[in-house]
């Protein structure tokens, strides 16, 4: 078995690093781990990227500067092999794509990003970084001489041309007497530096290694010091190395209770349940309940109190043993074809054995082998990485959250294939989920709450409709013939939207639905400005003039699906400042805009649950003062509890004035806030339900035409 076939399972745990917070770790022992040779993969490659485009393209060689940046976090957060491993991987894939020079510049590169990236994980300062380059500039000096030693003729040959360069410039200086004294110098300094090469060459190395390695403390040290609040090592599934043979069923838990390092409580506790093959049991519980703490036992994770048992290793990732599905879909897409994503990381042994088609007509997606992953939507994406789990033959397959970001369509679709499952194969399906209408099919369920198993979740009320407190006005934004393609003009483009004309009026709370794949991402970046489409016109309507919005980028504000990925700073009151809430009442100001606790204005971005940091993104948006705001999915991956706030939150947003684009495939829930719904299927608007406003002359019908 090698590592690459468990790089897969190993993902589950995300690509993070050595470090927690400013303490340092042991490093683990022995062969590379799966969630090495994947960060390895991720940072290497974008080494390669960089140092390959600062060597070809023109005017591009400063992404050189920048290119050590990637391995010198690889070595602020890993031990040396995982450098040495990526380094080596990324210098041939260098050199097969942009040459010798090129791949001697990644060399240098991994050599610098190496030498700061440790030092500081070790906490030295900059005499050991000196003398660190010092020493690596006498080893890459000595090899570099040695070489020149032994190929004598192509020395020779180089050394020749230099000679008669100087001798030419030389030549040509002696026509200008002025020139001549200049000429005759540079003649004698070659002649100097090709007599005594094997010195300046060696010492012209050290020198820059030195140099590089002085000037990258200073700069990259800069860098590493920024991200060191980013959160450490992610072990979450980290599990201590079972030699038994693989066999994760039937497991049994016994009183088992689990509490993180350094939480105040516990996040499980007195946990009783056995899982065995041919069973469907189904985990429902709202955020923070312990679900997700409870799947990370079952994968083979030890915990802090109780006992686990089962008759061999948990097997993560390992063939036979157990799979996991996660919540984002496209964050466990890695192939770039879908057949090869389903055998992605399996030995060379084991894919061939695998039965692709077969595989992809039973999660229903049959005949798709041959399509690029990019292409697919959220349900299929999630299809397919259960299709890739059943390739490793899994006795426990684990899906946790799998349902939470895709539509009600292929939320059902999704649990009837999960539940088949145990009645045709020799295996057991565990579902995590919020939703109790996924339980439905499960032969057990079991509730947590406050990390205990109970009878029964609290109840909460579905969101009420808000009555409009202020007319809405005239349009604010318009789309005329809105289509757009992707890769236009290649032989992969890809159709998203066909023909879209809408009015959105200023006040207006605007719902737009459709299932996964329907376009409703793409219309709204169209909307935002972020993406130009490639037919039609999408113009915002200021208060004197008419522009197109991609051309008043920050006017429209675009709440992303996953939140995380647009809070980029330590703090919540930073990122509410860069976002233009300048000054600590702005700040206030924003927080209290969104329901939240001023106090939480010093809290890191890491400690934010999923509704916090939709809350903190919007909060964020409203300080920009924008003219528009669309999100798009805000539900998902919310609990009723975090749904209820957030709907609450855009009624009141609404209330203020602000209008909202609401992309989303929640009908029920956003309709008690919308005044209008406009539904995409297959990239076009295909009908219009409209509400009555509030504000009887206010009609809100006719945006769709």
């Amino acid at each position: 078995m090698t590592d690459s076939y468990r790089i897969r399972g190993g993902l589950a745990a995300g690509l993070g690093g050595a470090r927690a917070g400013n303490s340092e770790v042991a490093l683990p022992k022995g062969a590379l781990r799966p969630i090495e040779l994947a960060t390895g993969a991720v940072l290497g490659g974008a080494t390669v990227g960089l140092v390959t485009v600062g060597s070809l393209v023109p005017f591009a060689a400063a992404l050189q500067l920048v290119a050590a940046v990637p391995i010198g976090l690889l070595a602020h957060r890993y031990r040396f092999r995982t450098q040495l491993a990526t380094a080596i991987a990324a210098t041939l894939v260098t050199f097969v794509a942009a040459g010798l020079l090129a791949a001697e510049n990644l060399v240098g590169v991994a050599i610098i990003g190496g030498i700061v990236g440790t030092v500081k994980r070790r906490r030295g300062g900059l005499p050991a970084v000196v003398v660190l380059s010092t020493l690596a500039g006498t080893i890459m000096a000595g090899l570099t001489v040695g070489l020149l030693l032994v190929f004598a003729r192509s020395r020779h040959l180089l050394f020749d041309a230099i000679r008669n360069s100087a001798k030419g410039l030389e030549n040509i200086a002696a026509r200008q007497s002025s020139l001549e004294p200049l000429g005759r110098a540079v003649a004698d300094f070659t002649d100097t530096v090709l007599h005594w090469w094997w010195a300046f060459v060696g010492g012209g190395i050290i020198a820059a290694m030195v140099v590089s390695g002085v000037v990258s403390w200073f700069v990259l040290g800069s860098v590493l010091d920024r991200l060191t609040w980013l959160p450490g090592r992610n072990d979450l599934l980290d599990a201590p190395e079972d030699d038994r043979p693989v066999a994760p069923l039937p497991v049994t838990l016994r009183d088992v209770t689990f509490r993180y390092q350094g939480a105040r409580t516990e996040a499980l506790s007195g946990i009783d349940l056995t899982v065995d093959i041919g069973e469907f049991v189904a985990i429902v519980g709202h955020n923070g309940s312990g679900k997700s703490t409870l799947t990370r036992i079952l994968a083979g994770r030890p915990p802090t109190g109780g006992t686990v048992t089962r008759p061999g290793a948990a097997g993560l990732g390992v063939r036979g043993g157990t799979a996991m599905v996660l919540q984002r879909p496209e964050s466990q897409t890695l192939g770039v074809l879908v057949a090869d994503d389903v055998v992605w990381g399996l030995p060379t042994e084991y894919a061939a054995e695998v039965d692709i088609e077969g595989l992809l007509a039973e999660v229903g997606l049959a005949g798709m082998g041959g399509r690029e992953t990019a292409t697919l939507s959220g349900g299929q994406q999630q299809r397919l990485a259960v299709a890739a789990a059943l390739a490793r033959q899994p006795t426990l397959l684990i899906a946790d959250e799998a349902t939470s970001m895709i539509d009600p369509e292929g939320r059902q679709e999704l649990v009837a294939l999960l539940a088949a499952l145990p009645r045709r194969h020799p295996m057991a399906v565990v579902l995590v989920t919020h939703h109790e209408a996924d339980a439905a099919a499960a032969d057990r369920v079991v509730h947590l709450a406050g990390g205990r198993s109970v009878e029964h979740l609290p109840a909460w009320p579905r969101p009420m409709s808000d009555p409009r407190q202020r007319p809405m006005g005239e349009t604010i934004l318009e789309l005329r013939g809105v289509g757009h393609t992707y890769n236009r003009g290649t032989p992969w483009e890809a159709p998203a939207l066909h023909g879209i004309d809408l009015d959105v009026r200023r006040g207006e709370a605007l719902l737009i639905v459709g299932g996964n794949g329907s376009g409703k991402s793409t219309l709204a970046w169209i909307m935002a400005g972020l993406t130009q489409p490639s037919t039609g016109s999408c113009d915002l309507h200021e208060f004197t003039r008419i522009r197109p919005v991609h051309k008043r980028i920050g006017a429209v504000q675009l709440a992303f699906q996953h939140s995380r990925l647009q809070l980029q700073r330590q703090t919540v009151g930073e990122e509410i400042e860069d976002w233009g809430g300048r000054g600590t009442y702005a700040v206030a100001k924003a927080l209290d805009a969104v329901g939240l606790d001023r106090a939480l204005a010093s809290r890191s971005i890491e400690e934010l649950s999923g509704g916090q940091a939709k809350r903190v993104v919007l909060a964020a948006i409203v300080a920009s003062h924008p003219q528009v705001v669309v999100l798009d999915e805000p539900l998902a991956g919310l609990d009723p509890e975090g749904r209820a706030g957030v709907v609450d939150l855009l009624a009141r947003l609404r209330n203020s004035g602000l209008t909202l684009i609401v992309i989303s495939h929640d009908v029920a829930d956003m309709e008690a806030v919308c005044d209008r719904t406009v539904h995409l299927r297959d990239g076009r608007l295909v009908e219009n339900d409209a509400a009555p406003a509030a504000f009887g002359s206010h009609d809100v019908s006719g945006g769709v035409r």
